[in-house]
């Protein structure tokens, strides 16, 4: 058990769940769901798994992991320290709600977490990683960049403020996590009325899709109301091109990694003003000094 007290009270959080024991418990879970993926793409013989895709998913995986191993002690530490100032006691509230509102703050802020890291450079160059597959299977999932961990830091520090327990949040975030995978899939079709509630198979592959119809599109994580709600939803209705406009070519994960960040600092060193600078690292994916 974790036990951590709030300073000034006499009000002692316990978790008898810590995060990692969720992936411990995922983790054979995911590799069996890779392996059946795997093996129905064999016999159907619709090559959903690329060896040196996988492989480079695999060093970005192993990097990604390496990070977490690293930085997760002191981002707790960090959301516990901001929990001593929360403006609410959210814990108070009967257990099954309080899961259901983290679960909710949660994805909402996954929301625009991942809608800035699309339209942002600077989050981008991160982001960008999770989307260099041109593949679309279980094992794209787990393709996350290296620093993603500390990039997601400005974005969820508001909710130990508001009141929400670090502890439960990385429980619920760690559960939540492992549906994300079930998304990265081409052998499950449109599940009907899920499609209007949830981020489905089929809702996001079409996240992962560059033509113009589907690009920027379903940013959702577990729910797809918020991009129903804020204009960001399309529906799969015509086959999906999986990749980047301007896909990496390589399936080298240090040369992935630094992709985007070579292009920006070549669009910062020829930009003539500050404000194009600037623009360099935190204007759009699209913008460049040369088009200006």
């Amino acid at each position: 058990k974790r036990h951590y007290q709030s300073p000034g009270t006499s009000l002692m959080v316990e978790s008898s769940i810590p995060d990692y024991t969720v992936y411990a418990i995922g983790a054979p879970i995911v590799l069996m769901m890779i392996a059946i993926e795997a093996l129905i793409s064999s016999k159907n013989n619709t090559h959903l798994y690329k060896r040196n895709d996988s492989m480079g998913t695999i060093g970005l995986i192993v990097g990604n992991v390496i990070v977490n191993i690293l930085t997760m002690g002191s981002i707790l530490g960090f959301y516990l320290f901001l929990y001593q100032f929360r403006l609410f006691e959210i814990n108070t509230i009967a257990t099954p709600w309080v899961v259901v509102l983290t679960l909710l703050m949660i994805d909402f802020i996954y929301y625009w977490y991942h809608r800035f890291s699309h339209r942002v450079r600077f989050f981008w160059a991160v982001h960008m990683n999770h989307h260099s597959s041109e593949e679309m299977n279980f094992l794209v999932s787990l393709r996350q960049a290296w620093f993603n961990p500390l990039f997601r830091v400005p974005f969820f520090f508001v909710m130990p403020l508001i009141g929400f327990d670090p502890i439960t949040t990385a429980v619920v975030g760690a559960v939540v996590t492992l549906w994300a995978v079930i998304e990265h899939t081409q052998i499950i079709g449109k599940l009907g009325i899920l499609e209007w509630i949830f981020v489905t198979p089929s809702a996001h592959r079409v996240h992962h899709g560059y033509s113009p119809k589907y690009l920027d599109k379903n940013y959702g994580n577990l729910l797809i109301i918020w991009d129903r709600i804020f204009g960001t939803y399309a529906e799969e209705d015509e086959p999906v091109l999986f990749g980047l406009s301007n896909n990496v070519n390589t399936f080298n994960p240090l040369k992935i990694t630094l992709f985007s960040w070579v292009s920006y600092i070549q669009d910062f060193k020829e930009s003539q003003s500050i404000t194009d600078k600037i623009l360099s690292f935190w204007g759009t994916p699209e913008w460049s000094p040369r088009t200006q």
